[in-house]
């Protein structure tokens, strides 16, 4: 099935689960508020060649969701069939894993809900998944090499979303007390920029933002080789830090342990 066959099949599941979400209206707590299976159409653009018939990469192997939200991917792909696991943390989930436990139920699905504190210890709870969702993760782990290196263990392929930065800093925006004193272009530097605590959107959890350069590099040097790269939002001008320079690179892996 070609990604763009998904694609639509994807956006049909997103306005089920609206629906769903809507009818079932939790008091205390409310629903992950971005609309994680959009990044199917990022995929649509991202993905060239066999690539694009994603679902052949999984084969007959379980699909991981981690950092899953309200675990609206994890709940597709158990709808075209493949076994699903989310993998997420309720101390850092947006409502503390119980939105996707709520649908869980309500859907009668048999989705594997495992929580794994990733920024301890990023074991995940199965091996040998033939496809791991890694969507806007990375920037908010503390140890980025030892969760790319243990991922590349654990999932023969991945599709992978993060912020990067070709500048420290936006235009005319620079520090003080030492820091960011000149603006410097990064993009093509292997590095990552660690953030302040309030630096990007006023989050703690934010940590590295990576060059394209210094992406590249951490998933060569964890033992990824990149099969489709593209880049997204602001692609001549980003930085760490502003919402008008947010970029995000979206990328196709395949780990070379298998």
């Amino acid at each position: 099935m070609d990604i763009t066959k998904i694609t639509e099949k994807s956006d049909a599941f997103a306005g089920k689960l609206e629906s769903l979400k809507s009818e079932l209206a939790p008091q205390d707590y409310g629903w992950y508020p971005y609309g994680t299976l959009s990044n199917f159409h990022h995929m649509g653009r991202l993905l060239t060649g066999s690539n694009r018939r994603l679902l052949d990469l999984i084969g007959s192997a379980p699909v991981a969701d981690i950092g899953a939200a309200d675990g609206d991917s994890a709940f597709f792909l158990e709808s075209l069939g493949y076994d699903a696991h989310v993998v997420d943390y309720a101390p850092t989930n947006f409502n503390s894993c119980r939105g996707v436990r709520l649908l869980k139920e309500a859907l009668e699905s048999k989705v594997t809900i495992h929580e794994v504190d990733l920024d301890a210890q990023f074991d995940l709870p199965g091996e040998n998944y033939g496809l791991a969702l890694f969507m806007g993760i990375l920037y908010h782990l503390k140890n980025p090499y030892s969760a790319l290196e243990s991922l590349a263990r654990n999932a023969r392929h991945a599709v992978i979303s993060t912020r990067i930065s070709r500048f420290n800093t936006a235009s005319g925006s620079l520090g003080n007390a030492g820091v960011n004193r000149e603006r410097v272009e990064l993009q093509s530097i292997p590095c990552a920029y660690l953030v302040a605590p309030t630096e990007t959107n006023n989050d703690p959890t934010n940590y590295w933002i990576f060059s394209e350069a210094g992406l590249r590099r951490i998933l060569d040097r964890t033992g990824w080789s990149v099969l489709d790269f593209m880049t997204v939002g602001n692609t001549a001008d980003s930085d760490p830090a502003s919402n008008q320079g947010d970029e995000r690179a979206f990328c196709l892996v395949k780990s070379r342990h298998f």
